[in-house]
């Protein structure tokens, strides 16, 4: 009679273990990024697809200040004269402070700027400019719109002059073996191209441009500013100045800090008492996070650089270089 043993059930295989505890790992961070993404869309359902901005209130009053901020190089302008357009028409706003930190950008987008905030300024709504750290070139011309410019001592204003830069990469072509095959209408062109040499007829064209461009905003600064056209080309090199220098060159209204604009904004708007400063901000929904986070990571900051240098950069600019 043969004898018979009890065979014990099979040990898992330490490599199955893994395989389940990845897929349970998986499955509950898939659970969590659904319910983030369901409760995303439900915010968006009830708050409207269509309504993209939220709104930062501080202060206690009844009295509403709206703020704008241009922080930024200036190569749009839709997002600025939006704002201005949508405060301007709105009777609740009694007065909108720009504040202000930029190098300035490109001469058109920089002129549709001024040209909005000259226009919110003579509708009777007063706008009041705040410099933080920085109002040169395009910025400080679209600043020039205002009723009152604002900055402190140490705060960098003018860079009055226009720059037209781009890269010239026709050695590095003709070493890897890449030929420029362009087929013209007119000998000016494709001036700018950076694949073949810059020459004197296209540095003589370009420096047309820029002298056209700068006159324009040696006007613009003359008639705002109330300063001689020709006192003005005097210090209109292309050089910026602190606070205190441009108080006295009348480049600026006064000296002062954001709150300083604040009590300016509120008695030019017959506000008596604490306003309420009203200021627009994205809605932020998860998709948003995610962009962040990547756009905060070496790659996403590369690509910003690449994108700001290359593509989005306007050929002619009212702007600071430092």
């Amino acid at each position: 009679m043969e004898q018979q043993y009890n065979t014990p059930p099979p040990v898992p295989k330490k490599k199955n273990r893994w395989i389940w505890i990845i897929l349970i790992i998986f499955l509950t961070f898939a659970f969590i990024f659904a319910g983030i993404a369901f409760l995303t869309f439900t915010k968006a359902l009830f708050t409207g697809f269509d309504s993209k901005y939220e709104y930062e209130v501080r202060g206690k009053g009844t009295e509403k200040i709206a703020i704008v901020d241009l922080d930024y190089s200036i190569y749009f302008s839709e997002s600025l004269t939006r704002q201005f357009k949508k405060y301007r028409e709105d009777k609740s706003i009694k007065a909108i402070i720009l504040r202000v930190n930029s190098p300035g950008g490109g001469t058109a987008a920089s002129h549709e700027m001024y040209e909005e905030i000259k226009k919110t300024r003579d509708s009777g709504k007063p706008v009041i400019v705040s410099v933080s750290s920085v109002a040169a070139s395009g910025a400080y011309y679209a600043s020039c719109g205002a009723n009152i410019i604002v900055a402190n001592p140490s705060s960098l204003v003018g860079s009055i002059g226009v720059i037209i830069q781009y890269i010239s990469m026709k050695d590095l072509a003709d070493k890897l073996g890449i030929k420029d095959v362009t087929v013209k209408s007119g000998e000016l062109k494709d001036t700018g191209n950076p694949l073949r040499d810059i020459n004197e007829k296209d540095k003589e064209y370009l420096q047309d441009v820029v002298n056209d461009s700068y006159e324009l905003f040696l006007e613009i600064v003359s008639r705002e500013r109330k300063i001689n056209l020709d006192s003005l080309r005097e210090i209109a090199n292309g050089r910026i100045f602190t606070g205190r220098q441009g108080l006295k060159l009348r480049l600026i209204d006064t000296l002062g800090t954001f709150d300083d604009a604040v009590n300016i904004a509120a008695k030019y708007a017959n506000i008596e008492g604490e306003p309420k400063l009203v200021k627009e901000k994205s809605k932020k929904y998860f998709i948003d996070i995610l962009l962040d986070g990547i756009s905060k990571s070496g790659l996403g900051k590369l690509s910003d650089m690449l994108n700001e240098e290359f593509f989005n950069r306007p050929l002619i600019q009212y702007k600071f270089e430092p």
